[in-house]
């Protein structure tokens, strides 16, 4: 009985292993920028931002680099589990944690917060095909107002 258990367990595992490595948004996703936009119409021409994503499960692992400006690029990473929790993010000067929820297989909820304060609240969607997904959302810019955004990103 012992080892059918220890069998079963192991499929178990090797199932999971094999649903994270196929999770749709894992890999590198580089900004179409000429399709993207801020409704405050300061949204930079040259916008230029990697990400890479890593779900393993109900945890998520961002990385990005930010070198819009290429003799200044800045970066933000952060490890979340994806239960709506705040857990820390490290690089960004707007916000110092992060939430994160999975809607579906193809959405996430994303809460950037600085000091408890919520500076964007946003909705990523794969879009059909999984070679594109778009970022929707509403952030606080540094005059204290509030715009819209919308930013497509192509994976790489």
């Amino acid at each position: 009985m012992l080892r059918h258990s220890s069998f079963a367990a192991g499929v178990v595992f090797v199932c999971a292993i094999g649903f994270a490595a196929d999770d749709p948004l894992n890999g590198t996703w580089k900004i179409d920028a000429p399709k993207s936009g801020f409704s405050n119409g300061k949204f930079p021409k040259n916008m230029s931002i990697t990400i890479q994503l890593t779900i393993n499960g109900d945890q998520i692992v961002y990385h990005s680099v930010n070198d819009t400006v290429k003799d200044k690029p800045t970066g933000i990473d952060y490890t979340a589990a994806m239960d709506g929790k705040t857990y820390p993010a490290r690089g960004s000067d707007r916000y110092n944690t992060v939430s994160v929820r999975r809607l579906s297989k193809n959405q996430l909820e994303i809460l950037e917060s600085k000091d408890g304060d919520v500076i964007v609240g946003a909705i990523w969607e794969l879009l059909p095909g999984g070679k594109r997904f778009v970022r929707r959302g509403i952030a606080k810019g540094s005059d204290g107002r509030s715009y819209e955004y919308e930013e497509f990103f192509d994976k790489q």
